[in-house]
């Protein structure tokens, strides 16, 4: 089973505001442990009966929808009571229970995709990306037909104004969509990376764009 591993934290950009988030290193390994918990019992039921795992049986929009609430759960669990769950489809979807503190929107997407949302709004945003891995978290290339499991690959927070998204209404799509810009997203504090499984070529002595 693929883990969660405490060496892609990237510790140093936890130097956030306290008067405006209390978001440490230990809640973030929750929110994601969490998610890897539940999803995986999920998914031994589902094969233990003989039914594919949860990636497979719904559409990737679906999956990533299921990735972050689980994600917000575990953040407002692994937080101690500090923040609390949002009301179904109600902006942000942590709120901190003193009434003081700043909320936090969640956002998921997978591999490459940047997190969007239907409208753009002011706030702090927590975004996590992941792909789809074998069951122990590896990517490796001519084994695409055991991908299968959901593991995080990038998480990143960081406070984001309206004009920070792309907004569109075109024909096609699913009503309003407003996608976080690229540049945007990558000026974001990084906060976990896992480089075994990174989509894009990224080394010490040349790092990705979204690295920081």
């Amino acid at each position: 089973m693929r883990k969660f591993e405490e060496k892609y934290l990237i510790n140093r950009n936890f130097n956030y505001d306290s008067n405006e988030l209390q978001v440490t290193p230990e809640i973030i390994k929750g929110s994601i442990v969490h998610m890897y918990d539940t999803l995986d019992m999920i998914d031994t039921n589902l094969t233990a009966r003989g039914v594919q795992k949860m990636s497979s049986l719904v559409e990737l929009a679906n999956l990533s929808s299921i990735v972050g609430n689980l994600l917000g759960a575990g953040f407002a669990e692994y937080s101690s009571g500090f923040y609390e769950r949002n009301k179904p489809h109600t902006y942000p979807d942590l709120i901190a229970t003193d009434g003081i503190h700043r909320g936090i929107e969640i956002k998921t997407a997978l591999v490459k995709n940047s997190p969007k949302g239907h409208l753009p709004k002011e706030g702090y945003y927590l975004t996590y990306r992941y792909c789809l891995t074998d069951p122990d978290g590896k990517r490796d290339f001519g084994t695409e037909d055991t991908w299968d499991t959901v593991t995080i690959w990038e998480v990143k927070l960081g406070y984001l104004e309206e004009d920070d998204f792309s907004c569109s209404n075109t024909r096609g799509d699913s009503g309003k969509t407003a996608v976080i810009k690229t540049s945007s997203l990558n000026d974001m504090p990084l906060l976990y990376l896992d480089t075994s499984i990174i989509p894009y070529k990224h080394s010490a002595s040349k790092p990705y764009n979204g690295y920081n």
